[in-house]
Formats: C-alpha cells, structure tokens, sequence
C-alpha cells in the first residue's frame, strides 16, 4: 500500500508547482494563505513537508512542533526565514530552489546597470515633469568597460555570459571555483578580492550572505574602487555596507549604485538610503517575474515529491553531498558506509564495548568532495539502535553523535585504499575496529576488510562474523549447526593473518539468526566471538 504524505502549501506558490504535488497518487495537498504564527503552529503537526516562499518563518519552535515533518520546500534562494540549526538538529531537510530565477537576475542587474550608466530614471522623471534635458544626461556605454563580479556561481556565471555579449571585459573573485570554470566562461581569475577592486569599473556581487560575506564589501573596499565605478548588489542585504556606500556615494567617490537587497526590508520612513544620489533601489523584485516564480516552484515541488517517496536528498542544504552529485549514484556508497559502521559497532560491543568515542572515515581519491555526506552516512550507522528517540538521518547524524560527546574526522583522498574503497573506523578510548569497503559504479558493494583482516562479502540482510583459532573443522561445525537452525548461507568468507593463528570468518545469511543461535556458535570449540549484525532497508 502506498503512503500517504500529507503536504502543507502557502505563500501563493505558483500552480504549476503545486501540480507536480497533487498530481502524485498518495500526496494530500493544503493550500492554504499565508499563516500567522499562531495558527501555522496549531496545525503543523499534522504535516510531512511545508512548501512555502519568503512570508512564512520557519522558526525553531516550529519545527520542534512538527513531529512528523521531513522536509521544508522554499520556492526561492534564500532560506533567511528558517532557523536551519533547528531544521538540521531535529532531521528536518531544507530545500531551496537556487536555479529558477538565475536568469530572472542576470536581466535585472543589466536593466539596472544601463538605467544607471544611461540616466534612464532621470530622463524619464525629467520628461513626466515636462523638462527636456536631453544636454544633461550624457551616459555611457558599458561596452570596453570592466565587469568585476564576485562570486561567479550560478547567478554570476549567467552575468558573465551577457557580460560578454555586452563587449565587456570580465573578471571574477571566487576562491570555490575551479581554473577549468574560470575557462570556460572566458572570465579572469583575481586572486584576491582587493585586485578584482582595484581593476573593476562595475562590480556586482552574486554570493549568499554568511559570516564570511557578511560586511565584504565595506567602507575599506569601497575606497579601493576607481572614482568613476558603480556598484551592484542584487544578492542579499548586507554584503555590501548600507553606511559606507551611502557615505561614498554622497562624497563623490563613487559614480552610482544599484541595490535590490536590503539589510532590513521592506525600507520604511525616512530610510537613510532614499534621495541619496546616483542610487538606482529597487524593491527586491530580482526573481519577480512570472517564468521566475513558475520555475522555482516546479523546482522546489519536484525536489520535495523526490525527497518523500525516495529519500533523495541531494538538494537539501543540509546535507553536503558535493558538487554535481547525482544522488542514485552515491547512493551504494553512502549504504556501503553506513553498514560498515554498523558492523564496527557491532564488534566493539562484542568486545565489551559500551560507548564508541571515535568515528574516523577514509576515503580513496574518487570519493573526493564527498567526505562530508559520507561521514554522515557513518555516523547514522554509528548511532542505530543506540538512540532511544527522535528522527535519525543523514541530516542530523553528525549533531546527534557529537552531542553525544563522538570525535568526527573526515580525511578525502586517502593513502592505501582500494579502487571506490571507503574506511570506517569506531574506537573507544582504548579499542579501535575499521572496517572497510568498496562500491564500484555499476557493481555490488562489497566489504573488503574488517579489523586486519582481508575479506570479500556483500553486506547484505543478516552478516554474522566469527573470530575463531585457525584449525581444521571450524567452517564445517558453523556450517552444519546453521544448517540445523533453518539458517541459510548466501556468502562465507574465512580470512586468517597466519596459519595457525586467529581467523575471521564474514558468513552472509538469509534469515532470521537468533540469540540462542548465536550461543550455540560461541559453544562450538574453538570459534572466541560471534556478532550479529542486521542491516535496516535504508
């Protein structure tokens, strides 16, 4: 029988969004106006997923309330308006719609540039109050002129392309861009952003607002800038100093400005940015344009669908799954990892283990850029049947274990690993188990190595692992008291570091092994441990 998810709708999100979501068997859809406070945390208990624009705020109290919800859709970039600390704690994935209103963007910060560099505004002011200055308002042209953009995303990248139609010369600062992209998009790379200042005659900023860009452009970077240069912001509020722009706009160090984003909005009163001069606002109309609205939508619509019936959730900003990541592709590995660690866990609490203190994950050079969803498929295994409550997934897995006092490390392109090889190592303060694995594209995931032992098994429903004396008549004993308990065999792997010494054995089964079972396997003579691991459907 299928599911049924139940989905809230609000903020007028574009129909042809909402279609996507009614149109699948299952889904039971509420649109309904925006909400005030109150009434959206009186109902939202009731709902699996939230799809809403920039009017509904997705507070921590929320989300705490909403016991059943998975994922939180906006119908746009940013997601200023949800508490993501919240969402990511409690397992909640957040889900944006980045690409939609690329272009919507691109269009507007040209519109505002050439009104600016033009006078349009102006000299449509000037002819509505019945003056003809055509002598006054002597422009320029943006071709020869130098573009410097900072942040050359998608929203940058897009710029750049109409930049050069432009004839524009094109720079960018961006240190999370590859050389390879500054190439192809025929855009100069500066080092430093004090270069790109120092060369630019427009700049534009095309990056999220963070700790790190928060303030970037500021009174200092202002100063760098060429007495003749315009500057855009179109992102988000406070990228570029609201104070500082202002002040170098009225002292004559700057030819003219553009803002679509501001740090409060909407602008009420006597704003200290309206009837500064050369200052082109706009009410941050950047994605208000119907194709705009419809494609960040359907984005979002059809990133929440995937995200319900298939757990995709290479859209979720939070879960790192690396750039360019096609989720049906990862998803062996991060199933690989997950179950080595559950192994790892199993044979530290055969060992007497009571809580793991450390996760450690290695990764060989084709997992490059993955590390951190793949330490979080980790810890997820790390931590099965271990919390009492509470969602568990790839989104909260790493909160959750370092709350509980867990040392996480990652370490990409590793030395020593196997072809798609992975290593999951779980210790306490005085043991250590690392398991590890490969997941070949197109082939089967197979566990490669167990502690010190080399084995070849595919970590599939029931994996039992025996430690034994290396000596003859053990792999029969196990064999036959299997056999007798119902228990089928798919895989039996036997590895030894020496003759004579002490073997692993890695025995996948079908069926259920049950905890008499298991101690009959410890009565036989001479096998020391035996662990039982079952692997969830995830």
């Amino acid at each position: 029988m299928a599911s049924t998810y139940r989905i809230l709708v609000t903020d007028a999100v574009d129909p042809e969004g909402v279609a996507v979501l009614t149109a699948v068997p299952g889904f039971r859809v509420d649109e309904v106006p925006t909400l005030g406070a109150a009434d959206l945390l009186s109902r939202i208990a009731d709902y699996d997923a939230i799809v809403g624009r920039s009017a509904t705020r997705i507070s921590a109290e929320l989300l705490r309330a909403a016991t059943r919800l998975r994922v939180v859709g906006r119908a746009g970039v940013g997601v200023d308006n949800v508490d993501m600390d919240a969402a990511t704690a409690l397992g909640v994935a957040v889900i944006n719609a980045p690409a939609g209103n690329t272009v919507a963007v691109a269009e507007l910060l040209f519109g505002s540039l050439i009104g600016l560099v033009r006078g349009i505004p102006a000299a449509n002011l000037s002819l509505h109050e019945g003056r003809w200055e055509r002598s006054r308002l002597m422009g320029r042209e943006l071709k020869g002129r130098s573009l410097g953009i900072v942040g050359l995303g998608r929203i940058g990248s897009e710029v750049a392309v109409r930049a050069h139609a432009f004839g524009m010369e094109v720079g960018a600062f961006d240190p999370y861009v590859t050389d390879d992209r500054f190439l192809a998009l025929r855009v100069r790379r500066y080092a430093t952003l004090e270069a790109l200042l120092d060369a630019a005659e427009l700049l534009t900023v095309h990056t999220p607002l963070t700790d790190e860009t928060r303030g970037m452009i500021g009174a200092r970077e202002l100063g760098r800038l060429r007495s003749d240069a315009v500057v855009a912001n179109l992102a988000r509020g406070g990228i570029v100093d609201e104070g500082a722009l202002v002040e170098a706009l009225r002292a004559g160090r700057l030819a003219g400005a553009t803002l679509d984003a501001f740090v409060a909005e909407p602008l009420t009163g006597d704003h200290p940015l309206r009837g500064v001069p050369n200052l082109l606002l706009t009410p941050h109309i950047g994605a208000s344009t119907q194709e705009a609205q419809r494609n960040v939508a359907v984005d979002v619509c059809e990133a929440v669908r995937d995200a319900l019936l298939d757990n995709e959730l290479s859209r979720s900003l939070n879960v790192a799954t690396g750039d360019g990541v096609a989720w049906r592709e990862v998803q062996p590995v991060l199933q690989l990892v997950q179950r080595a660690a559950v192994v790892a866990r199993a044979m530290l609490a055969e060992r007497g283990a009571r809580a793991v203190t450390r996760l450690a994950l290695r990764s060989g050079a084709e997992w490059r850029g993955r590390g951190a969803v793949l330490l979080s498929a980790a810890a997820v295994g790390a931590l099965e049947s271990v919390l009492e409550e509470g969602r568990l997934n790839l989104i909260n897995a790493r909160t959750l274990a370092a709350a509980r006092g867990m040392q996480l490390s990652a370490i990409e392109g590793a030395a020593g690993l196997g072809p798609y090889e992975v290593e999951v190592a779980l210790g306490t303060a005085t043991d250590e188990v690392p398991v590890a694995g490969s997941a070949p594209p197109g082939g089967t995931a197979r566990l490669t190595r167990i502690g010190g032992f080399h084995v070849d098994v595919n970590p599939r429903q029931t994996l039992v692992i025996l430690t034994n004396r290396d000596v003859p008549g053990v792999i029969g004993r196990v064999g036959t008291l299997l056999g007798n308990e119902g228990v089928n065999i798919a895989e039996y792997h036997q590895a030894r570091l020496a003759q004579g010494g002490e073997a692993l054995a890695a025995v996948s089964v079908d069926g259920v092994v049950t905890e008499r079972t298991r101690q009959a396997l410890l009565a036989i003579p001479d096998v020391l441990t035996a662990a039982v691991v079952r692997f969830g459907a995830s």
